[in-house]
């Protein structure tokens, strides 16, 4: 992993690459410059942009990079120079989204080598003629003598993930009869014709990365050996490594969600590795998707799976993920959970990417490190120690304050410890092991089975308020005695629910137990599982990019999903319901769980508030509508870093500000 490695004329001095991530923040150049410079300062050797798009037709929503445009060179010569002060290397990813394009970004209909429908862009793209081909050639050639002339160190050609090149090699988007469709050698013509393109601009001595798709995960698409030839083309081209991309967005096969495993894909690298091999080429292979340690990728390099490792979301969560691992440090990695609500989910649309575990990716800017001098002798209180708490007692000892946080059970990290009995979702407690580690370092004094008194807490110059939620009662009439549990009680003990569950709510909570619940595994074994809800959509408020794949798993798994019903009483034999046509009918049951949504637990503040002590409400206690770990972790960095800057300068004794909510900086 840290010996080095060269991609054509390229040199570095380890194998770990920090892969493409379009952020919607290319119209703040000064942002996009402070997290770029954050992830090379952190040993980020080599990065790959986001996709620079090679014309308007091509762009993959309006916030992209428009690389053949006038504006592209004053966003990115800041980013090249921070990157580049910060000892880094920068590659442009040249990038064409074809049918996945949205017509409503420009104004353009999308573009595609045959009129295929496309279910992610939901649009019947235009087929492109032989004249706008080759502008779309000459599109590319001149996005990489754009990426050269700026100071860009290497470009990645995008071919992977469904987008145009992609779209070009594959039976099942390309359907011409011409010389750039047909046989799978045909199908070749396109992606081979741009890398030519892009050579014969940038020259022989210019690094050339092609992201390239080992494999569609799409019925009808390319075979992994029509895949696996296309690699070998493009080697033989002059491509000077070859990127390993997996799955398209209209796939059905999940490939970036946290139930993928760790490194599940990386045999498909180690196909196109062997290709290659066989072939008698000898170009590095780049191997990606669902890494997200750096023991991983030191398992994968050793396996022969890959000669790199590209990292994308990884970065997001620690910008020093490999300097930390370097030293040894890998306990102080801030692990990306691969949950996708900050950084994939956004990315597909027009809000900012961030992270989910580390709110202050892309906002580098806005909440600097030690933003505040530290004072003498403050001490804060922070109650509660799930997302929120725990974020804002490390933003407030970053910051310089000596900070006390109070956790009455016997552990912190709040419902993270319920996600990470979840199958799929145990990197959820890779969280609760970071901020162990980093609280620990950042000196807080953690005190857990711990509930301080209203008296206690009117010592500290400012409480924050992170007492979280509880479950939110749901009224039904009883008739018999079969166990009514709610869902933390669930999650404490299943074994105690008997082998048929039904789980009134089918939000995030209700979905995460029924998988839970219907593994094998779990204690008591698998159980027949019904989950219901008065709404029409299971799974509200599950990222878009991950609903569709839990939900595919847990009714694989026998989980009945009942939108449209309203539970009316639990009786001996099970809960009694009505349906969306107003039928009732009995869910035979053996225990009956509610998950239908939460309530603010907040027992401190009014009577802090009439003592006139300094506090702040966050999280799932000032407002548990539509409450997720994203909003959480993200007040408890806005708040921690507002209540550091108010106390700047106080002194023990002095009164302080009064806020009843996060304030925002």
């Amino acid at each position: 992993m840290f010996s080095p490695v060269s991609l054509g004329p390229l040199h570095l001095d380890h194998r770990i690459v920090m892969g493409s991530m379009h952020l919607n923040r290319e119209d703040d150049p000064r942002a996009l410059a402070a997290f770029y410079r954050e992830r090379a300062a952190g040993g980020a050797g080599l990065i790959v942009t986001g996709g620079a798009a090679v014309s308007r037709a091509g762009a993959g929503g309006p916030n992209y990079l428009l690389i053949n445009e006038p504006a592209a060179a004053a966003v990115m010569m800041p980013v090249l120079d921070a990157v580049h002060d910060a000892g880094g290397k920068l590659a442009l990813q040249l990038f064409h989204a074809g049918r996945y394009a949205f017509e409503a970004s420009f104004g353009i209909r999308p573009v595609a080598p045959s009129e295929v429908y496309s279910a992610f862009s939901r649009c019947l793209p235009r087929a492109l003629t032989l004249a706008q081909i080759e502008d779309t050639l000459a599109d590319f050639a001149a996005g990489a003598a754009a990426a050269r002339a700026l100071g860009f160190d290497a470009v990645e050609i995008m071919g992977s993930e469904g987008y145009l090149i992609n779209q070009f090699a594959s039976p099942l988007t390309n359907r011409r009869r011409d010389r750039w469709g047909g046989d799978p050698q045909h199908r070749q013509a396109f992606p081979r014709a741009v890398l030519k393109a892009v050579r014969e601009a940038v020259g022989t001595g210019y690094p050339v990365i092609y992201r390239t798709s080992g494999a569609d995960f799409t019925a009808g698409s390319s075979t992994r050996a029509e895949s696996a030839d296309l690699a070998v083309a493009l080697a033989r081209d002059g491509a000077d490594a070859v990127n390993v991309g997996i799955g398209w967005h209209e796939s059905r096969a999940p490939s970036v969600q946290a139930l993928v495993p760790p490194g599940r894909w990386l045999d498909i690298a180690g196909g196109i590795r062997g290709a290659l091999a066989a072939a008698d080429v000898r170009v590095p292979v780049i191997g990606s998707n669902r890494i997200n340690s750096l023991e991983s990728a030191e398992r994968a390099l050793a396996a022969g799976h890959a000669d790199l490792i590209s990292m994308a979301r990884p970065f997001l969560a620690d910008p020093d993920i490999v300097a930390k691992s370097r030293r040894g440090e890998s306990h102080l990695v801030n692990t990306c959970i691969a949950c996708n609500e900050a950084c994939i989910d956004r990315s597909l649309g027009t809000e900012p990417v961030s992270c989910l575990v580390n709110p202050r990716a892309g906002r580098e800017t806005v909440f600097p490190l030690r933003a505040v001098p530290p004072p003498a002798g403050v001490r804060v209180a922070v109650v509660g120690a799930g997302p929120a708490g725990m974020q804002a007692a490390a933003t407030l000892a970053e910051a310089g304050h000596a900070v006390d946080l109070y956790e009455r059970e016997g552990a912190i990290g709040g419902q993270f410890r319920l996600a990470g009995q979840v199958p799929g979702k145990a990197d959820f407690l890779q969280t609760i092991r970071y901020f162990t580690n980093e609280l620990a370092r950042l000196g807080v004094h953690v005190l857990t089975g711990a509930a301080p008194g209203v008296a206690h807490l009117a010592r500290y110059a400012h409480v924050v308020l992170a007492t979280g939620v509880r479950p939110r009662p749901v009224p039904l009439p009883r008739s018999g005695l079969l166990p009514v549990l709610d869902y933390r009680q669930a999650f404490a003990d299943p074994a105690r629910l008997g082998a048929r569950v039904v789980i009134v709510g089918a939000g995030g909570i209700a979905v995460d137990l029924s998988r839970l619940l219907v593994d094998p595994g779990a204690p008591g074994g698998a159980r027949d599982v019904t989950i219901l809800r008065r709404g029409k959509r299971i799974g509200a408020g599950i990222g878009p990019s991950t609903r569709w794949a839990v939900l595919q798993e847990i009714r694989a798994a026998g989980v009945r999903t009942l939108p449209g019903t309203t539970p009316l009483e639990v009786s001996r034999q099970g809960l009694r319901v009505r349906d969306g046509n107003g039928a009732a009918a009995l869910l035979p049951a053996d225990a009956v769980v509610l998950a239908a949504g939460q309530v603010p637990h907040n027992p401190f503040h009014a009577p802090l508030a009439v003592r006139g002590v300094p506090c702040t409400v966050i999280g799932g206690a000032l407002d548990a509508s539509g409450l997720n770990a994203v909003r959480a972790f993200d007040q408890g960095l806005t708040a921690g870093t507002a209540v550091a800057r108010q106390l700047v300068g106080r002194t023990p004794g002095q009164p302080g500000v009064k806020s009843s909510r996060a304030p925002l900086p």
